[in-house]
């Protein structure tokens, strides 16, 4: 694959990623809106975005995504990206603004702002496929940037009317419904549920192509780091991480994988910032045998070391002794380098 597919795909699998994530924000928006022609948008942009998710998948795939690695390891990570934002975006929806018709109108500008650069990424996808005669990849960006543009021109519309609407609620006391006698609250929920358990899903469906993704040099890094951003104290890899002082976090982190490293580095960035943890970490960060090393079990370590490589057999060695420090391999790279 040259460089100029592996641009394109680049920025398709932003693109697809934006759209899954934008789904979700949708399905929440629409739950917390009322009847009427805002919400008729709403739901027509719904099942707009759905569509340019597929057909941004399908032009992937004729791409050969599936075939490149490092493709693999993108998507993983623009996926990792898109969840995060959706989930994090989706119970914020519920509680911003005084009242129903504010929380509304704020939905609505941020919409404005979501259709603006989703029109940039796909005039950027359409321009860069256009400047290299992928005349499939343009067609396709033009097409899906001209309903983001009527999107975005019927949000506009819409603004001046929902505006109205909280100023007969917020200053005339004439509000015309409240969220939370409506339902939509609840649905909202709900679809937050719903989509927390697709999430799971897509994981579970994603770990099949995650392990082969993280052979990617770079790609165990980005991974680690935008999950620890998003983690709760339940997803690191050490248990009770919140009642441990910092002492006791240092003495285990040695037994981490580089993964779960950059997990915690980005964590403890976003909390607490404690100077001793953080720098163990930079200690402890290191390239790995080579890439996918800690994905596999010691038995899968050996019999890479009965190859005989003693450079190879060299590098495990240190890396053990500073990380994992597992018997078992220490031991095989021992007997290994004895015999070389």
């Amino acid at each position: 694959m040259d460089k100029t597919e592996q641009k394109i795909m680049q920025y398709l699998s932003e693109a697809h990623a934006s759209e899954q994530a934008l789904v979700t924000v949708l399905q929440s928006q629409i739950a917390m809106t009322p009847g009427g022609s805002y919400r008729d948008g709403l739901e027509t942009h719904l099942r707009e975005t759905r569509e340019h998710a597929t057909r941004v998948q399908l032009r992937l795939d004729e791409l050969g995504q599936g075939s490149s690695p490092l493709q693999a390891g993108v998507g993983l990570v623009q996926s990792v990206v898109g969840q995060a934002l959706a989930l994090g975006k989706t119970p914020l929806d519920l509680v911003r603004g005084t009242g129903g018709e504010e929380k509304v109108l704020k939905n609505a500008k941020d919409a404005c702002a979501t259709e603006a650069l989703e029109i940039a990424t796909y005039t950027a996808i359409e321009r860069l496929a256009s400047s290299v005669g992928d005349k499939a990849t343009q067609a396709l960006a033009d097409s899906i940037r001209a309903d983001e543009q009527k999107m975005l021109d019927r949000i506009l519309k819409e603004i001046p009317k929902l505006t109205e609407a909280v100023v007969r609620s917020e200053i005339h006391a004439n509000p015309s419904y409240d969220i939370s006698e409506t339902g939509a609250a609840d649905a909202a929920r709900s679809a937050s549920e719903s989509v927390k358990e697709a999430a799971r899903d897509a994981t579970s469906s994603a770990k099949r192509t995650a392990r082969k993704a993280r052979k990617v040099p770079g790609v165990v890094q980005a991974e680690g780091q935008i999950k620890g951003a998003v983690a709760s104290e339940d997803d690191l890899a050490i248990a009770r991480y919140g009642k441990l002082t910092a002492a006791e976090i240092v003495e285990k982190l040695a037994d981490l994988s580089q993964i779960d490293l950059a997990k915690i580095d980005a964590y403890e960035r976003k909390n607490e910032n404690r100077t001793t943890i953080l720098s163990r970490i930079t200690s402890l960060r290191a390239d790995e045998p080579w890439p996918g090393y800690d994905e596999l079990s010691v038995s899968e370590i050996r019999a890479v070391l009965d190859e005989g490589d003693e450079e190879r057999i060299r590098r495990v060695r240190s890396y053990e002794r500073s990380h994992k420090n597992r018997a078992g391999v220490i031991g095989a790279s021992d007997r290994e380098l004895a015999q070389a």
